[in-house]
């Protein structure tokens, strides 16, 4: 039995399917498209750190992101289902699929919550939730992003360091297909105000002259 800490391989991941999932379009919170390309002047990022629920609603709620959404990324099995990520099969992590107006939020800004928001030294898990859907990782879309997430990460883990805290795990890599979570996922806790939302932190947060 396959280990859920354990990432599954490319050759041993279930086959998943063609058909992409269907999902309501409309934000159930802004109204905004959530299958939108980002319009001229905006910019998209794929951020998991843990159970997607808690993580979308920080992000939806910060000025300057414009959509959110919620799905499946960095694994190997097209079009997965809920069921199917939760069997530690298909190698996907759960993200949230931000995009923003780096005009309003810069992007240093936007990871400092990021970072801040839950615990990135616990590897293929975050809290009680455990498995590879539950590692931290941001998937990016270009050198520059990717710049700013290595550097916005050596500067968080030299603030970890100080305070005798663990290594970050947090896997940046360039950003691979993205699956739609299913509707009731979207959103979910604005649909379900009490649901559970799982996002902690490590209670080390950046000073002032780091986090602009």
């Amino acid at each position: 039995m396959l280990d859920k800490q354990t990432m599954v391989t490319a050759d041993s991941a279930l086959p998943g399917r063609d058909t992409p999932m269907a999902i309501e379009d409309t934000h159930f919170v802004n109204q905004s498209s959530l299958s939108a390309a980002p319009k001229n002047g905006e910019e998209l990022i794929l951020i998991g750190m843990g159970c997607f629920w808690g993580a979308e609603r920080l992000f939806w709620g910060l000025e300057g992101v414009v959509s959110t959404s919620v799905g499946y990324s960095g694994g190997f099995t097209p079009n997965p289902t809920y069921e199917e990520v939760c069997t530690g099969h298909t190698g996907h992590t759960e993200v949230v699929r931000v995009i923003y107006n780096p005009s309003v939020l810069p992007l240093k800004q936007l990871l400092n919550h990021f970072w801040e928001r839950h615990d990135p030294t616990q590897g293929m898990r975050q809290g009680g939730d455990l498995g590879t859907q539950y590692r931290s990782a941001l998937y990016v879309y270009d050198e520059e992003q990717k710049a700013i997430a290595e550097q916005s990460k050596a500067e968080y883990q030299a603030l970890l360091s100080q305070q005798e805290k663990a290594q970050i795990t947090t896997e940046i890599l360039p950003a691979g297909p993205y699956y739609f979570a299913e509707t009731y996922h979207q959103q979910y806790l604005a649909k379900n105000p009490q649901g559970y939302c799982g996002l902690g932190g490590t209670g080390v947060c950046f000073p002032p002259s780091l986090s602009e």
